[in-house]
């Protein structure tokens, strides 16, 4: 009974770690679609979020049918709610994803964001990138250097996004108010999309030290 429940737990893993790689998948050609407006791009990103979404609600159930039928304790019930609390903050970055994609299908043929901005936004992809693929590793290895890697990238794309808001405050910003909204959106999917991952870092460190702190990441 016991090597079936630690089966069912692995494939929780699995699970995670398949949802993972799906959501950096889809933040790649989201981005891609955003920053070149390629609709047929942004057309699949927004299409694939359905299979991210019946993955998440797989994992979800299956951790509870454990919940309900194995009694796990100690450690293994950490996994097992820490796992849908992950999966929860993955799906929700997969939506970022196709929020970003929906921007540049809105606004196709045109870009969203005005050229003096573009480089800003380059950085924001790639920086949340670098999450989204860290976060596959952290998933598969509980490396928490990794996680430490992750919370930098999110500081460097905080400053991006408070970058962005002053930025638009600026006496000399002359752009049009849908140009602007679609500037602060933007801005804050990726924000949210960061702080998602930090999420899943945080809860993984949780796992491997059964401490939680915001600031674990950096201390462990």
């Amino acid at each position: 009974m016991r090597k079936v429940f630690q089966e069912e737990l692995a494939q929780v893993g699995e699970q995670l770690v398949e949802i993972s790689k799906l959501v950096s998948e889809a933040f790649e050609k989201a981005t891609t679609a955003f920053e070149g407006a390629d609709i047929d791009l942004a057309e699949d990103v927004i299409a694939a979020d359905a299979r991210i979404d019946f993955l998440q609600n797989s994992l979800d159930e299956r951790a509870i049918d454990i919940l309900a039928l194995q009694g796990p304790v100690a450690s293994d019930l950490r996994m097992i709610v820490g796992s849908l609390r992950m999966s929860a903050s993955l799906e929700r970055m997969g939506d970022l994803a196709r929020h970003l994609a929906q921007l540049a299908r809105l606004r196709y043929p045109a870009n969203v964001i005005p050229q003096p901005l573009q480089e800003t936004f380059k950085n924001f992809a790639k920086y949340d990138l670098e999450i989204a693929e860290k976060l596959t590793v952290l998933l598969e290895t509980r490396d928490l250097e990794v996680a430490r890697d992750i919370l930098k990238a999110n500081t460097a794309v905080n400053d991006l996004h408070l970058s962005i808001f002053k930025s638009i405050a600026r006496s000399d910003w002359t752009e049009s108010a849908a140009t602007t909204v679609d500037v602060a959106l933007a801005s804050r999917y990726f924000e949210r999309f960061a702080d998602h991952g930090v999420s899943v870092a945080q809860k993984v460190t949780y796992l491997v030290t059964g401490a939680w702190h915001p600031t674990s990441i950096e201390h462990s």
